[in-house]
């Protein structure tokens, strides 16, 4: 048996239906808003109802179409099951599903406690799982093809400083597309892993780093420096597209997160060099609060 065809290839967005999480803001939004002006048939989903509806509200408003929007936490498996249902039922099956939502904290081993390392997996791992449960077998059984498009991170690539817990679920996303990317081949569906770098969404600001204080002076200059080289959400989601259309495993939404995978993949010995001094500098600017208290009370 030959090689299956990529008939299934999504190269222009009019008239598909395309399902993404997190579209009330960051990322999602901005992904939203484009591939609504680009012609797409809108199924949304967030966490947040009133912000979803004000996104709805400015698609439709800049004359896209949403065809569905529906609240939903994805980490919730039987409610993600039941949102499946219905949106296949009354829609069908889609022809790219993106899964963008998800939550980031930050800390050292001794700083995290056990249920922020459990909600980051059940977010940001399980999140994408449940939808791929739901959404991707009724795009098989459609015959159509189309895309499957998962938002990992440049910490699903690297060993970014007190980022563990957030890694592991990332890490998980880029290993399930992995797989997915041969097993899916044969139905004509592309995968697609987005791996973005700093972006100015508003996780900047509510971002929860544990053990550490957040209004310290060293934290805010951590958070401008962040800021100050991070792309827009808009950078992010021009980039996003363009890389699903041309049918583009790896997809980067900065230059520094593809050299940074480059430079592991063919000097890893500079690669380890700079998380080293990575490392280093977190630890100098952002100590850890938490475990300057545990050491003074030992």
């Amino acid at each position: 048996m030959g090689l299956p065809s990529r008939r299934g290839r999504v190269r222009d967005l009019r008239g598909r239906k395309v399902f993404l999480t997190g579209a009330a803001s960051g990322i999602g939004r901005a992904v939203a808003l484009r591939a609504g002006r680009l012609g797409a048939v809108l199924h949304l989903t967030d966490i947040r109802a009133d912000a979803l509806a004000r996104v709805v509200t400015e698609i439709e408003n800049t004359g896209g179409t949403v065809a569905f929007a529906e609240a939903v936490d994805v980490a919730d498996h039987d409610a993600v099951g039941r949102l499946g249902q219905r949106l296949t039922g009354g829609h069908g099956a889609m022809d790219v599903v993106m899964n963008i939502a998800g939550i980031s904290i930050w800390g050292t081993v001794r700083s995290l406690e056990h249920h922020q390392w459990r909600r980051l997996v059940d977010v940001n791992l399980m999140g994408p799982i449940h939808v791929i449960e739901a959404l991707v077998p009724p795009m098989i059984d459609s015959g159509r093809g189309g895309q499957l498009v998962n938002v990992a991170s440049a910490a699903g690539i690297i060993g970014m400083p007190w980022h563990a817990a957030y890694s592991a679920s990332k890490f998980g996303v880029r290993g399930v597309s992995e797989v997915l990317r041969f097993d899916l081949r044969r139905h004509g569906i592309g995968v697609s892993l987005v791996c973005p770098g700093a972006v100015a969404t508003p996780l900047t600001d509510t971002i929860d780093v544990a053990g550490v204080d957040k209004h310290s002076r060293a934290f805010q200059r951590a958070q401008a420096a962040f800021r100050k080289h991070a792309v827009t959400p808009d950078q992010a989601a021009v980039a996003i597209l363009d890389g699903m259309r041309r049918g583009r495993y790896w997809i980067y939404t900065s230059t520094d997160i593809r050299l940074a995978h480059a430079l592991q993949r063919h000097l890893p010995f500079a690669y380890v060099g700079l998380m080293r001094l990575m490392n280093w500098g977190a630890n100098k600017a952002l100590p850890a609060v938490a475990e300057a208290r545990q050491a003074d009370a030992a």
